[in-house]
Formats: C-alpha cells, sequence, structure tokens
C-alpha cells in the first residue's frame, strides 16, 4: 500500500519548520534593522548664474562599481533643491544631468553621522548647443531671484553682438545695443522705451558667486551710471540674465527700468582665439590651472570700418578661483583692463543745411582730435557659508580702481572728460529656507564711490591748418565727488497654495552725497537721502495640463543717484537746488506658457519717473531740468526649439513721454524686433548662428529744421549679425567667418553747430564687415 498521505505529511512538516526558522530569523534581525539607520543627503541643482534649476536628473553611483550601479535617483524640484536616502555610508558618486549642460560628476563621502548640504553648479553648457535660451517662467523664482527674466546662455564660440570686433561682449535678444566703432567707449544696451546713456537707469552686475557686484560707476565723467561690459573677454561669459530691475531687493541703484547680470563660466577648456580682417586683429587665450580656477587674457589692435583710422590697443585680463573650505565655498575673482583709441562720432546723417554748414566731416567725424583712453582693476570676493542644509551666510567684498579720458566734440568745440576713482563695497546676507510657504531673506550692503577731479574741460575748434592744436584750454567743471551708500533689505518668499506664491520685500538706502567743487566753491556741498524701496510679487502656478498661463505681477519701488556735480543750482543764474535722487515707481505682468516645444511670454510694463532739475548732460556736462515721464511697454517673445537647432523672435513696442509737456522722452526706442536662429547641423558639418535686429526711428526732441517746434527724428537701424563654423579634429579646432551687415546709425541724438541754435540729427556711422576667426583648444578633445 502506498503512503501518499505520510509523504504529504512529512513535506508540510519541513516547510512549516523552513518557515518557523525563517520567521525566526527575521525577528533576531528586527532590532538590528529598526536601530541602522539610513542617510539622508540634502542638495540642491544651480545654474551658472546661481540660480535654481528645477528638473534637474540627480543620480547617486555606488564609486568604482563595474557596471555604475545607481543607489539613489531623483529629480530637483522648482526650487533646484533635492533628497536622496542612502542606506550604507560611504564612497558615491553623484551624477547631476540636465537639458543643454555637460553632466556633472562628484565624488562624495556618505557618512552615517549627518552630512552637509550639497550645491552643484551646471557650469558647461553641452557642445553641440552653440545657446539657449530660457524665457520668463515665473515657476523657477525664488528669494534671491524673484522678478522672472530672460536668461541667455552663451559659449564662446558665437557669441559676439559686434562679432570678430571688440566691444559688446554679447548680444541679448530684445535688447539692442550699440558700441562706437571701436569698441574701446563703453556699450550701451537699450530697452523698451528706455533712454538711459549708458547705463543711468539700466543696471549692471557681476555674479562673483551668489554676489552680485554693481558695475555701474555713478556720477561718472561722461554719464551718471556709466556700465562698461567691455572689461570682459567674451569667452570667459556663461550667462547674462535680464530682470525688471525694480522687483528685487538685491538690485539697488540704476535698477529702474533693467537689470543685467553677468555669469561667469567655472572652467576653461585651454583654448587660444585668433580674429581678424585686413584692418584689425584679436587675440584671447584662456587656460584653468585646477579644475576650480580659470585665467584669460585678450589682445586687440587695428583701425576699424570707418574712415577716421582708430589706432586702437586693447588689452584685458581675466581671472577666478573656487575652493571650498569646510563648508564655505569661496569665489575669487580679478579684472585689468587698458584701452585707448582714437574715435569715429557723430556727423549730421541727414542732406547739409544751413544749420550745420560749420560741421565739415573729416572721414566719419567732424574732429579728428576725438579719442578715448581708459584703463580700470577690479578684485572681488564672495563666500557662502552653509550653516544648514536650509541655511546661508553669504559674506563680499570688492575694490576697484577706474580711469578716463575722453575727448568728444558735440559740435562747441573739443571737450575734455576725465576722472580718477576708487569703488569699494561689501555685502552680508542671511537666507533660510523655513518651510516651503517660507524663504527668509535678510542683508546689508555697503557702497563707497570716490571720483577724484571729476573734470570737464573746454578745447577749441578743430583747425585742419594745425590739426594738433588743442587750445585754449577752458575749465568748465572740476569737483571732488563722494557717494556712499548703507543699505539694509529684507525679503520673504513662498507658496501661499500649490498654485500660488508671493514674494514681499523692502530695501532702505541711506545714501551721502559729498560734492567738493574746486571751481566753484559755493555749490559744496554735503547731504544725507534716505530712499525706500518696497517690492511685491504675486505668481499663478496652474497645472502644465492646464491651458491657462503661468502668470506673474510684480510692484516696486526703485531709484537712482544725480550726479552731485548739480550742488544748488547753477552759478549766478538763480536755478533751483537740483534733484539728489530720481525716483520711480513700476508694475509689471508677466505670463508665460509652454507648449509643443514652443514657448510664448507677454511682458506689460508701466513706469512713471520724477521730475529731475539740474541735471547733467551726459555729453556736455552741463546741466538741465527734466520733467516727470511716463512709460509704458509691451513685449511679445516666442521661442521654438528644434531637433538640429532653434528660433526665437522678440517684438517691443513703447511709448515713453514727458507728463509735463506730453512729448515723447527723447532718443527713446518706440520699436524693437529681435529675431534669433541657430541650427547645429548643416551640410559638410557646418553651424550657423544669425540674429537681425531692428530698432524704429526714435523721437529726439524739438527744435530742428524745417519746423522748430516739430519732433526731430532719426533714421532706423537695421543689423543682420551672424556666424558660419566648422569644427576639425574632433572639435578640438574651429574655423569660422563671423560678419555684420548693417544699415543705420547708432547713438542718434541731436546736437548744434557753433555758432547755429538749431538742432541738427546726428550718429555714428554702421559699417558691414566680415572677419574670420579660428579657435584651437588644447587638452583633452571635446567630448561629442
Amino acid at each position: 500500500m502506498k503512503a501518499y498521505p505520510a509523504k504529504r505529511d512529512q513535506d508540510m512538516t519541513k516547510k512549516s519548520t523552513w518557515l518557523r526558522c525563517s520567521f525566526l530569523v527575521l525577528l533576531a534581525f528586527l532590532p538590528l534593522a529598526m536601530f541602522a539607520q539610513s542617510s539622508l543627503l540634502t542638495g540642491r541643482v544651480i545654474d551658472p548664474q546661481g540660480d535654481a534649476f528645477p528638473n534637474a536628473s540627480v543620480q547617486l553611483v555606488r564609486h568604482g562599481s563595474a557596471h555604475d550601479e545607481i543607489a539613489e535617483k531623483t529629480t530637483s524640484g522648482p526650487d533646484g533643491r533635492f533628497q536622496l536616502k542612502v542606506d550604507s555610508a560611504g564612497q558615491f558618486d553623484m551624477k547631476v544631468e540636465a537639458e543643454g549642460f555637460r553632466p556633472v560628476v562628484r565624488q562624495i563621502t556618505v557618512r552615517s553621522d549627518g552630512n552637509p548640504e550639497i550645491e552643484i553648479k551646471l557650469s558647461e553648457l553641452s557642445t553641440r548647443l552653440e545657446d539657449v535660451t530660457v524665457t520668463a517662467n515665473v515657476n523657477e523664482s525664488d528669494v534671491l531671484s524673484p522678478d522672472p527674466g530672460e536668461k541667455v546662455f552663451v559659449r564662446e564660440d558665437l557669441l559676439d553682438a559686434n562679432p570678430g570686433r571688440p566691444g559688446a561682449p554679447v548680444s541679448i535678444p530684445g535688447y539692442p545695443i550699440e558700441t562706437a566703432s571701436s569698441g574701446i567707449k563703453a556699450p550701451q544696451y537699450f530697452a523698451p522705451g528706455v533712454a538711459g546713456d549708458h547705463g543711468e537707469p539700466i543696471a549692471q552686475y557681476i555674479a562673483v558667486g551668489s554676489y552680485l557686484l554693481p558695475n555701474n560707476l555713478s556720477a561718472n565723467a561722461h554719464g551718471n551710471g556709466y556700465a562698461d561690459p567691455n572689461i570682459f573677454i567674451p569667452e570667459v561669459l556663461e550667462s547674462v540674465q535680464v530682470d525688471g530691475g525694480a522687483f528685487n531687493v538685491r538690485e539697488g541703484n540704476h535698477a529702474d527700468n533693467l537689470a543685467a547680470t553677468y555669469g561667469l563660466r567655472s572652467r576653461l577648456d585651454p583654448f587660444i582665439t585668433v580674429t581678424g580682417d585686413y584692418r584689425d586683429i584679436d587675440v584671447a587665450t584662456g587656460i584653468s590651472p585646477s579644475p576650480d580656477s580659470w585665467v584669460a587674457f585678450a589682445a586687440s589692435c587695428g583701425n576699424g570700418f570707418l574712415d577716421r583710422l582708430e589706432h586702437r590697443q586693447q588689452y584685458k585680463f581675466n581671472g577666478e578661483k573656487l575652493f571650498q573650505v569646510g563648508r564655505h565655498r569661496f569665489t575669487l575673482f580679478g579684472v585689468g583692463y587698458y584701452g585707448f583709441s582714437y574715435l569715429p562720432a557723430l556727423v549730421p546723417i541727414f542732406a547739409p543745411n544751413s544749420a550745420d554748414a560749420s560741421a565739415r566731416n573729416y572721414g566719419d567725424t567732424i574732429d579728428p582730435r576725438q579719442k578715448d583712453q581708459t584703463h580700470t582693476a577690479l578684485i572681488a570676493l564672495n563666500d557662502v557659508w552653509q550653516l544648514t542644509s536650509s541655511q546661508q551666510l553669504q559674506l563680499s567684498g570688492f575694490f576697484r580702481t577706474y580711469n578716463l579720458s575722453l575727448y568728444s566734440d558735440f559740435g562747441q568745440g573739443l571737450i575734455r572728460q576725465s576722472e580718477f576713482r576708487t569703488v569699494a563695497g561689501g555685502s552680508a546676507n542671511y537666507v533660510n529656507k523655513i518651510a516651503e510657504y517660507l524663504s527668509f531673506l535678510g542683508g546689508l550692503d555697503y557702497e563707497r564711490e570716490a571720483p577724484r577731479r571729476d573734470d570737464l574741460d573746454h578745447y577749441g575748434s578743430y583747425n585742419p591748418s594745425a590739426p594738433s592744436y588743442y587750445g585754449p584750454f577752458t575749465p568748465v567743471d572740476g569737483n571732488n565727488v563722494t557717494i556712499g551708500s548703507v543699505t539694509p533689505y529684507v525679503a520673504a518668499e513662498g507658496g501661499l497654495s500649490r498654485y500660488f506664491r508671493y514674494y514681499l520685500g523692502w530695501r532702505r538706502d541711506e545714501i551721502d552725497f559729498g560734492n567738493d567743487d574746486l571751481l566753484h566753491s559755493q555749490n559744496s556741498f554735503q547731504r544725507w537721502v534716505g530712499v525706500n524701496s518696497p517690492k511685491a510679487t504675486f505668481s499663478f502656478l496652474p497645472r502644465e495640463s492646464w491651458y491657462a498661463p503661468l502668470i506673474s505681477l510684480s510692484f516696486g519701488q526703485a531709484f537712482f543717484t544725480e550726479d552731485p556735480r548739480i550742488g544748488f543750482g547753477t552759478p549766478g543764474t538763480g536755478a533751483a537746488a537740483g534733484t539728489p535722487v530720481a525716483r520711480s515707481h513700476s508694475y509689471q505682468l508677466v505670463a508665460s506658457k509652454a507648449f509643443h516645444k514652443t514657448d510664448l511670454r507677454l511682458t506689460l510694463g508701466h513706469v512713471t519717473s520724477s521730475a529731475e532739475l539740474a541735471k547733467i548732460d551726459p555729453d556736455t556736462g552741463l546741466q538741465f531740468n527734466e520733467g516727470p515721464s511716463r512709460l509704458r511697454f509691451m513685449t511679445v517673445a516666442v521661442r521654438q526649439n528644434f531637433r538640429l537647432g532653434s528660433l526665437l523672435a522678440t517684438f517691443s513696442k513703447a511709448d515713453a513721454r514727458d507728463l509735463d509737456s506730453g512729448l515723447p522722452t527723447p532718443e527713446a526706442p518706440r520699436t524693437l524686433f529681435d529675431l534669433l536662429g541657430t541650427v547645429q547641423k548643416l551640410p559638410f558639418h557646418l553651424q550657423a548662428r544669425g540674429e537681425f535686429e531692428y530698432v524704429g526711428t526714435k523721437p529726439l526732441g524739438t527744435g530742428c529744421l524745417p519746423i522748430l517746434s516739430n519732433e526731430c527724428t532719426g533714421t532706423p537701424v537695421k543689423e543682420f549679425r551672424g556666424a558660419l563654423v566648422r569644427p576639425f579634429m574632433n572639435e578640438r579646432m574651429t574655423a569660422g567667418v563671423n560678419f555684420l551687415i548693417a544699415g543705420g546709425y547708432t547713438g542718434q541724438t541731436t546736437e548744434n553747430f557753433y555758432p547755429s541754435d538749431i538742432q541738427e540729427v546726428v550718429g555714428v556711422r554702421v559699417p558691414s564687415y566680415a572677419s574670420i576667426s579660428i579657435t584651437y583648444k588644447f587638452g583633452r578633445a571635446v567630448a561629442p
């Protein structure tokens, strides 16, 4: 008889015994499992500008594993932050990947007793991308960057606004830039409806680590707020961020209508670039002595493309060093710059008439003696102290020297504007992300500008029979000026719910004005002025599946300091005291929507500015009054990404007027159009980038023939700049052609030519040209 039941009972007994043993083993190890602690890693992904970078892939790979075993992975959130739970301590490789950037790999040690917060900076663009433009996205704002801004990321090959020539380092879509032919005189950006001569209501900053280092020079001899991006070697720039200026407590003096922040690279592949044509040659070279440092040098010599030979000499040094000491991340940045050139300058645009009978054109200039000499040195240090995973303390400081000697002729004979100044400043701020609904920022800034011998001198008119004669010499202004400010500020930012975010800020600027008038002692004075600047932004963030756009509403008050040389009025005229501070109120609406690889953005703005008494004319250095003004503008930007490139179109319409007279603000652009396109893969391995820029006819004031009371107008400016390049030797070498096809005049304004009082429309002719550029990269071959 077969004993199947007994066999089945034996099997069941064995299984029951195995289950009981397994259960007892689990119970034995349960206390160990209960007391085993997993390590928590927290961190933040930031872009080259130091702002939060969302949706980046973060992977933790066991160091030395044969098959890149992934221990944990996650994605950075809207604020760039991420968390990873690690079951065991040891050595790991953290790999961060994001579209448009090279992957970043960092070796880390995970400890069981706690780990400091990790910050990963995406600092190098993918070599397959010539530039990446990120339009406004209110979902990416934080307490340090609350205003939705346009970001332009650039790479070393194709970035010049003045391709193949020194001058403007980068073109910002939708914000035209004008520069003298030589590139020695500082270029200036324009915003819709804003005529900010060299930077008075347009602020410029240099991102040194997380520090916004101001680049504007208040009370400059040639123009209040003079800001010169010419100090940069273009190859060291990683990005430029543009925002409304008035809506961030960290952006102060001169940030009325626009703020542009230049971001720097964290390293440079060793390279040398030679660009030249039959009249000019430019050489730039750079190297990274270590993974966290770089130095770059550039030299430019030539005569330009206008009839007046420039005899240009320009030399630049830029360098940066990053180093980590415990929880401190230091960034050290330095600049050295020297430039000299004769200047082609303003000439009458239209046919000769009785008003300019005495103005003779000597080849794109009315006075061949016009020239510019500038030198500056700058050193800055930023320390980011990561106190905890959510708290950060930033300490910064800088020192700068600057010298200018500029000879110009605006129709009344040669003048010289000259100065030497020192600038020093420091900043401390504390950031605490308390919860998703509240991040706190508190800080204190200090800055002191001390222009010395801030002079305006007048010489005689040009005499072709005595071309080297400058006399007679007549001093007009001579001042020692001091502008010092102490600025506390606070801000709070967070989410009210899943769909709404807020930002509230306030800054108080206590400004010390000092003017020691060396020619008219009765104009000397010292005065303290206080300025309050509240800021607020509220944002609506719908689900991606909704048809509704992301919307941001902002309000802010802003200001810029006037030139203290205004004193208490022009001597002997009984004029009223000058205005030490010009104030403005700004409102902004930004709406953006992304669909099918297309980004659409709409910006509406409204800015009112106070009246300015005894304002200094940036050309003549003389005083005049300017009434209260109002600016309204609309900007539409559309970006389309393709598999092999991208296309960005920007259109702006603006109306800026004097509220007393009702007349348009002189020199303020009313119509702007910009079309930027890149193609990464053409036949024969070619790559191309092109940009068309159109600036419509500007109003230039009144006083011109044939009817003096009618509005003077200039001519439109059209520019098509581009580059066609081809890589060789596995992208180790790149050769290409840069070109500019242009029509019109830059710097359009009105001047009267002695002895006439009739205004004449003048400008600097924009030439068309082409140049050849060759870049060779040393060291390792560039990865595809």
